[in-house]
């Protein structure tokens, strides 16, 4: 092949929108982890702590830099395009901490589901490879789109905010219809499912959400849940990307108010 063809052949290779690729990741699935962010989301839920991943698209974002002192803002792309080839060879560095830990390759976001053919390329490498993956989702897309990479995913980190359709529509922008609908379905499947539980006082923990969360997961039979606890570490990125932020007064959940809610989780589910 010239060189000329080599390099119409790789313009016309799929590539994803990577936003980030983070590595040594504990809190994305089963030991220590890459974790893949794609960029682009559907939902704009109010305490999404990566709010440059969600527009589609490669954007430009004020950074801080201090030299000699002085404190400079500059602008940094935020997202590339890369092949499922290049993914790879960036998660093949991890291989031997896969191996040791019981780790593997977590596709988040943003919403990865957004971008299923791609996203069906790459986990197809990964099982070539037997590298263990996860996909870290809100369950927000067409079931076509699952059932693309249903059977090529090892584990699906599947989060639930809200059971009550309209609070879902007010702090995250679409309906919670398609994602419990997608979540029974990949349920009745079979597969590995952890559901992720975002603790934000005063919007999810109320008892009725709570109860109706445990509720659904027991008609599952689903009982592994983490529980996500709210941080503010956002802040400072809405400020750079030039949205408001709309929890600037929410406080973040102690030790003492996560354990209790561990409890009524843990002792609800324990039957199951």
């Amino acid at each position: 092949m010239t060189r000329d063809a080599q390099h119409r052949a790789n313009d016309n290779t799929m590539k994803g929108l990577i936003y980030n690729i983070q590595h040594y990741s504990i809190h994305d699935g089963p030991g220590i982890r890459t974790t893949v962010f794609l960029k682009g989301c559907p939902l704009r839920c109010w305490w999404c702590h990566n709010p440059e991943s969600q527009e589609v698209g490669i954007e430009q974002v004020r950074v801080r830099r201090e030299l000699d002192g002085k404190v400079y803002e500059i602008n940094s792309a935020v997202g590339s395009r890369q092949s499922a080839v290049e993914v790879l060879r960036e998660l093949q560095k991890d291989s031997v901490f896969y191996a040791e830990s019981g780790g593997g390759v977590t596709f988040s976001g943003g919403e990865p589901m957004m971008q299923a053919d791609f996203l069906a390329e790459i986990l197809t490498l990964c099982e070539q490879q037997g590298i263990h993956t996860a996909i870290d989702t809100c369950g927000y897309a067409e079931p076509a789109a699952f059932l693309k990479v249903m059977d090529l995913a090892d584990l699906f980190l599947f989060d639930i905010k809200l059971m009550d359709d309209v609070k879902h529509v007010e702090y995250t922008g679409v309906s919670n219809e398609l994602a419990l609908k997608n979540l029974e379905m990949i349920s009745r499947a079979g597969k590995n499912i952890i559901i992720r539980f975002p603790v934000i006082p005063g919007i999810t923990d109320d008892p009725e959400n709570i109860k109706a969360v445990i509720a659904l997961m027991q008609g599952l039979h689903l009982k592994n849940i983490d529980l996500l606890p709210y941080h503010s570490i956002a802040k400072d990125k809405y400020r750079r990307i030039g949205r408001t932020y709309l929890l600037e007064d929410m406080h973040e959940p102690n030790e003492e108010e996560m354990e209790k809610l561990r409890e009524v989780f843990d002792l609800r589910l324990s039957t199951l």
